[in-house]
């Protein structure tokens, strides 16, 4: 059984609805279930989402601000002064900075521009880069992607005699800074029909007042770049400016885009908003991470392909020296963090610190504990020198991160941010009671459901549903990303036909699934572990992206996994393993993910005797089979790690009685999986199920050899050279002939009875339970997995 990462929610379709609107529109019934689970109904509506159009634009001076910060531009143009852009040093401010690069370009101004360094700066603007301007002769900022909450800077730039234009889109503070413009749709007396803007759509629409139908088209490229890799709603007017950003973006004339997207291994023909979130955008990013984003507004800006891939090619090197920067940290909070809770609980919110962690990548950090342990998280560096801890904030649906932030604000220096993502400094000194302050808003706010985790699918299906034609019409809902995203199906009962890894090292996971007649290939990027859990035949259901694989020429659907689920208990097939510890660790470290929101409990069972071999078992209780009890706790702790429901039973040895296996199945009557782990006896050393040819033929044997006493290690030596029985089977064939009567056994020696009374086989209770044993070893050596499978599962049902 793999429980799934998520909770998987998918809208009441309405059949009717759904056939009205494919008859009206001409189109699929699963691209009008689509539309309709994406709220629209109306036929105009849906064609307008689809084909778009310029009736999207909205007249740049319905912003707020708009109408005094065009003057004053013209005003320094005609002027002749020194104008400095001051962006940002993510993908956004990288973008919005390039951006007015071409318009001032355009405009013929002179001008400067300054990005902050991340580590050594920090977000925002700076004193001392406005007495840098002064000394250029600066006497107008216009700030983008940064800028609403800088109001001691701007009013100190007022002091020097500097006019500052204000071009953001993040949340207004309740004290606006005393700036010439502010220009931001979110202020509360902007009246501006669309509020999610990112920072370089903002910077467009005030390209978009200054030149009207003189805009160049395709500095929309730009604009697609930041408003996706900044994940804003591509929805209304971003996703025009998007969606004519990529079209025009596969014909760029732009020498950086051609270089960037070449070094992301994306063929201009075909990009799309998902190659820019995962293949630009990171590109971009680390230049601001682990350099300096000039690095990378210098790309997007060059006219000269030379320097283009030359700087491509230094931010594709600076975003691999990112990810392994990201990884190691990650390696080591994730081990901080588990010997913080120990067999503990996952706290409410996750916050480490430590010496060494790059300030520019927690944020990348956070996000990838949060995607494991579905908490919070807060990630800090501490300056060895000063003891200051820099950090990010990544948060969950369920918690405000910048109100949680709010309420320690007494033990931070600083802090800023939005629900679901946040940057904070404080000092070490105080790291213990902001933990605290944190925890204690946490645990009053959150509840259990909040920590699990849930998709919004967009229906649910069966593979016959999942079309070429289908996957081919979707496209008319692109751009995906935030608030559109790639459609999601659910498909259960499927079957797994065929199951393979790919990719190096096998990293990946491709199956085929099967539903009645139909077929079709799906691939789990970074699942390639499961594969020795999803044999052929496993009923499985998914929770998948369709899309179309292209390749030599044909063309067919093919689904992408984003998680999936087995309802059913699985018995892992792993008789005779060469390393059944190692290979129990691995199932318990796979199974972790897909364990349910319970506590996650693991045991192997095995002989006494392998206590000392099997202890380096990590995180798995130990139980051994004993003759009485059936089995008994190893250790003191057995019996509370497996109170409940267990998660995974390893048997490391086969049970050596059907009251052993009762036992251990009585025990953990309600585990999800079994994985067989236990070694497999050769040929000769098995049990045979017991004939009554068996003993005629042993009869035959024992009569003329034990005529007088003789040992009875003797007897099983020339017995076993005689036939072709083990010692184990002809020792409890011996145990049947004495029960009847047909010899006698004293002091380990053996003789035959010559006349004795006739007795049927069956009334042996050593004949019954020689049959038994050897039909439950005939299971776990010889059966098939869904033969011992079955057999176990109703003995399970029989005990419970």
């Amino acid at each position: 059984m793999l429980h799934s990462k998520n909770k998987w929610h998918s809208p009441a379709a309405d059949p009717d609805a759904i056939k009205d609107l494919a008859r009206s529109l001409s189109i699929s019934p699963l691209l009008s279930s689509l539309l309709i689970a994406r709220g629209m109904t109306v036929d105009q509506e849906a064609l307008s989402f689809m084909d778009g159009g310029a009736e999207e634009y909205h007249d740049p001076f319905l912003l707020k601000g708009m109408t005094e910060a065009v003057p004053r531009i013209r005003k320094a143009l005609e002027d002749g002064e020194h104008i400095l852009v001051y962006g940002d040093y993510d993908a956004d401010g990288v973008s919005s900075t390039a951006l007015m690069i071409f318009l001032l370009r355009h405009l013929g101004a002179s001008f400067d521009i300054y990005i902050p360094h991340r580590s050594n700066e920090g977000y925002g603007l700076h004193n001392h880069a406005l007495d840098w301007a002064l000394q250029q002769g600066v006497s107008l900022v216009i700030t983008v992607d940064t800028g609403i909450s800088a109001c001691s800077q701007i009013a100190y730039a007022n002091e020097l005699g500097m006019d500052v234009i204000v071009t953001d889109h993040h949340e207004p503070p309740e004290l606006l800074p005393p700036a010439y413009a502010l220009i931001n749709p979110k202020l509360k007396d902007c009246n501006y029909p669309f509020k999610g803007l990112a920072g370089v759509g903002v910077a467009y629409k005030l390209a978009q007042a200054l030149l009207g139908e003189d805009l160049p088209a395709d500095w929309c490229e730009i604009v697609a770049i930041g408003t996706i890799a900044d994940l804003m709603p591509l929805l209304g007017e971003n996703r025009a400016m998007v969606r004519n950003g990529l079209i025009s973006m596969r014909q760029s004339k732009f020498p950086g885009i051609r270089a960037l997207l070449d070094v992301s291994g994306v063929t201009m023909a075909t990009v799309n908003a998902v190659n820019i979130a995962f293949g630009m955008a990171p590109r971009i990013n680390a230049s601001g991470r682990l350099d300096h984003a000039g690095r990378a507004v210098t790309l997007l800006t060059t006219d000269r392909m030379e320097e283009a891939e030359q700087l491509a090619g230094e931010l594709d090197l600076i975003n691999k020296e990112r990810q392994l920067v990201v990884d190691r940290i990650v390696v080591e909070a994730s081990a901080q963090l588990e010997q913080k809770i120990g067999n503990g609980e996952v706290p409410p919110v996750i916050i480490l610190a430590s010496e060494g962690w790059n300030v520019g990548v927690v944020g990348i950090v956070a996000s990838k504990l949060l995607d494991r342990y579905f908490r919070p998280v807060i990630i800090l560096d501490i300056h060895p020198e000063t003891g200051m801890c820099k950090g990010s904030a990544r948060s969950i649906p369920g918690l405000d991160i910048y109100s949680a932030l709010s309420s320690c604000s007494e033990h931070m220096d600083h802090f800023g941010g939005h629900p679901a993502a946040a940057g904070m400094s404080l000092h070490r000194d105080s790291l213990e009671a902001f933990i605290a302050g944190m925890e204690s808003y946490a645990n009053r706010v959150l509840t259990p459901d909040h920590f699990i985790p849930v998709i919004q699918a967009d229906a649910e299906v069966s593979l016959s549903d999942l079309t070429l034609q289908g996957a081919a019409e979707m496209d008319r809902l692109a751009p995906f990303g935030m608030s559109n995203p790639m459609p999601r199906f659910i498909v259960r009962g499927a079957t797994v036909k065929d199951t393979r890894t790919m990719g190096q090292g096998g990293k990946h996971l491709k199956l085929v699934l099967q539903q009645g007649q139909d077929s079709i290939e799906s691939v789990a990027f970074g699942k390639g572990n499961l594969a020795g859990l999803l044999p052929a035949g496993t009923a499985i259901d998914v929770l998948a992206e369709l899309s179309i694989n292209e390749w030599n020429g044909s063309r067919k659907p093919q689904l992408m996994l984003q998680d999936l689920a087995v309802q059913h208990v699985q018995v892992f097939d792993l008789r005779g393993a060469a390393d059944a510890v190692k290979h129990a660790q691995q199932i318990r470290d796979v199974l972790l993910p897909y364990s349910g929101n319970g506590p996650y409990r693991a045991a192997a069972v095995l002989r006494k005797d392998q206590i000392s071999e099997q202890s380096q078992l990590k995180g798995i209780s130990l139980w051994v089979y004993d003759k009485e009890a059936g089995i008994l706790g190893a250790a003191e702790d057995t019996e509370e790690q497996t109170s409940g429901r267990t998660s995974l039973l390893c048997l490391m040895e086969m049970p050596e009685t059907p009251e052993q296996l009762d036992a251990v199945l009585a025990a953990v009557s309600e585990a999800d999986n079994i994985a067989l782990l236990h070694p497999v006896r050769e040929g000769r050393e098995r049990l045979l199920i017991p004939t009554r040819e068996h003993f005629k033929s042993l009869y035959k044997l024992i009569a003329p050899i034990t005529a007088q006493p003789v040992p009875e290690h003797e007897v099983l030596l020339h017995l076993s050279r005689q036939s072709k029985l083990s010692i184990r089977m002809l020792t409890m064939m011996l145990d049947v002939f004495e029960e009847l009567g047909f010899i006698e056994r004293e002091q380990d020696f053996i003789s035959f009875v010559t006349e004795p009374e006739a007795k049927s086989l069956t009334n042996s209770q050593h004949f019954v339970r020689l049959g038994q044993i050897a039909e439950m070893e005939q299971y776990f050596m010889e059966s098939s997995t869904s033969q011992l499978q079955d057999w176990m599962l109703s003995r399970r049902l029989g005990v419970s």
